[in-house]
């Protein structure tokens, strides 16, 4: 089996000193030239290489502190090392750089992956405004010479039809976005050719993509943020065997550290994901992105060589990822305080019919339902049921958002 580069079959002893040599000449370089990871690191002596043991002493930088950050110093906090190509804005608003140099997000080798080439035209439902989502499925077709159709969200009936005339191979988007393509398709009388799909923004539930398999697609998943570009992606074994965990990428240091502190855990023991990305033009030091896993023993049957992932084991926190958007319980807060009526709100979020489904449940004894769902619309840019309780009916336990999905 080939490989994007040599760097994926890398002995593992190679690697971690590659990695110390890289790491420590990124600090330097960023002390100089962003003076936000200045700050952020202070005064703390820092050797000239830095393994895995040192890096873990120095302080998390949590998308809170980076949001603070650019409040205090606009747009970026201070973060970006080099003048990029784009400006992205993600909810919160945390605001993110965007390079158009070659696989800059490094999502190219997730696609190589995912057998993706030359000869592929890539349908790219990913938004391409505000996010970078778009953005970086471009950058990573560019880089396996696939050609793209940037068709973006919604429209779903030009999106079968395009998906057809157009001869599309492979689809890029949320896990879900696809069947609802295909289901219009079918119920047009089209018959679309993809036989790949590359996904991210939520979960690949089993069930979902062996009804993929069973239309002759075959559906791999990456772990990517706005802020770090990929972080970890799937790769079949040689025998086109289903993967197993996910592969760290090459260009980031992963640590999985105990909710809340920095400190690192046993192998296979679940805690929060902590990643630098050795990306010099926006190197994030230590970035806790909110999200569990753990790592898994052993390396891919594919032949790459780098540390695995068990992928997406939900949050640390009570944010949940519903269609792609975050629902965070500050905005579960704001919505509260839009109407003086409602008591307390708790965000349920199920699924039906391999779609995520929203439920906001809100006490009050008197307040117009039509007018907490344009509430919720406005302050979680998604629609949701909602359902009017009686004072004092939720449970005591201080959640307001409760994720009943199952991930097994």
């Amino acid at each position: 089996m080939t490989h994007y580069d040599a760097l994926e079959t890398r002995d593992p002893a190679r690697r971690a000193e590659d990695e110390a040599r890289a790491l420590g000449a990124l600090i330097a370089h960023a002390r100089e030239q962003a003076d936000g990871v200045t700050r952020h690191l202070a005064d703390r002596e820092i050797s000239r290489q830095v393994d895995r043991a040192e890096l873990a002493t120095l302080p998390v930088l949590r998308k809170s502190d980076l949001g603070a950050a650019q409040k205090a110093h606009p747009p970026f906090g201070g973060f970006v090392a080099a003048r990029t190509h784009h400006a992205f804005q993600s909810p919160g608003p945390i605001y993110e750089p965007g390079g158009t140099g070659a696989d800059w997000y490094r999502m190219g080798r997730f696609l190589y992956a995912a057998g993706l080439n030359h000869d592929d035209l890539v349908q790219n439902c990913f938004s391409y405004h505000m996010t970078p989502a778009g953005m970086m499925f471009e950058n990573g077709a560019a880089s396996v010479g696939a050609r793209v159709f940037p068709a973006g969200t919604g429209q779903t009936e030009l999106q079968a039809e395009a998906m057809v005339h157009l001869g599309v191979t492979a689809y890029a988007g949320t896990p879900d976005y696809l069947k609802v393509i295909l289901d219009k398709a079918s119920e047009l009388g089209l018959s679309p050719r993809v036989t790949r799909a590359v996904v991210g923004g939520g979960a690949l539930f089993p069930s979902l993509r062996a009804e993929y398999a069973d239309r002759g697609i075959t559906c791999t998943q990456c772990y990517a943020t706005a802020d770090l570009g990929n972080i970890a992606y799937e790769s079949a074994g040689p025998d086109g065997a289903a993967p197993e965990g996910m592969i760290v990428d090459e260009g980031v240091i992963v640590e999985i550290v105990r909710p809340g502190t920095g400190d690192p855990v046993a192998e296979g023991e679940v805690g929060e994901v902590v990643v630098t990305t050795l990306n010099r033009d926006y190197p994030l030091i230590r970035f806790a992105t909110g999200d569990l896993s753990a790592v898994l023993p052993g390396v891919s049957a594919c032949g790459r060589t780098n540390m695995r992932i068990k992928g997406w084991m939900g949050r640390a926190d009570q944010t949940a990822k519903v269609k792609g958007m975050f629902i965070r319980p500050e905005q579960v807060a704001a919505l509260v305080a839009r109407h003086p009526e409602v008591a307390r709100a708790r965000v349920v979020v199920t699924r039906a019919d391999e779609s995520d489904r929203m439920q906001v449940r809100v006490e009050s004894d008197g307040v117009d339902a039509d007018a907490v769902a344009a509430s919720v619309r406005e302050v979680m840019k998604l629609g949701g049921e909602v359902e009017i309780v009686a004072p004092g009916s939720l449970p005591n336990d201080g959640k307001v958002i409760d994720d009943q999905r199952s991930y097994d």
